[in-house]
């Protein structure tokens, strides 16, 4: 009977061992970007610095694979003005089909972001991946009105005189 029940948890740890995948690897993720709104409500271009205004951002996460992956965004505040560091301020998840290898998230705030430097960490099946530093910097838009000075009327120009020579 202890042979049995030897076996038997042999077979069950050889089995968990099995079951265990090895953390995956950050080349999963081949491209990795933050954008701002291209103005028809999509990921624009690759950007590095946002604004205060600049809502939503997005997170566009290229995989290195079509297989089928949970990947899960948090974006974190690193060192914002009354934000507790390492706060998370926007978390969401999404589980690809077969044959997506694109993420794309995106975030915005009830208001305005508040300035200052935040990362987006991305997990795949609940590893750490990669993740990508930014800032996000005050809108600092100050319209200047052009002055206009009125002048008094031109001279009125007197005809030319004529000289006589005598």
């Amino acid at each position: 009977m202890k042979f049995i029940y030897a076996v038997l948890i042999g077979i069950f740890v050889a089995a968990s061992a099995y079951a265990q995948t090895d953390p995956i690897p950050a080349s999963a993720i081949e491209e990795l970007y933050l954008a701002k709104d291209n103005g028809s409500g999509k990921a624009g271009d690759q950007v590095s610095e946002f604004r205060t205004s600049d809502i939503p951002i997005y997170c566009v996460v290229l995989l290195g694979s079509q297989a089928k992956v949970t990947v899960k965004m948090n974006f974190v505040a690193v060192n914002v003005a009354g934000v507790k560091a390492d706060t998370k301020v926007v978390t969401a998840s999404y589980t690809t089909k077969e044959g997506q290898n694109r993420v794309n998230f995106s975030g915005r705030p009830e208001d305005k972001w508040t300035p200052g430097k935040y990362r987006v960490d991305i997990f795949l099946d609940g590893k750490i991946a990669k993740n990508v530093e930014f800032e996000i910097k005050s809108t600092n838009i100050t319209a200047t009105a052009a002055k206009f000075v009125s002048s008094p009327d031109p001279p009125k120009s007197a005809a030319p005189k004529r000289s006589r020579k005598p």
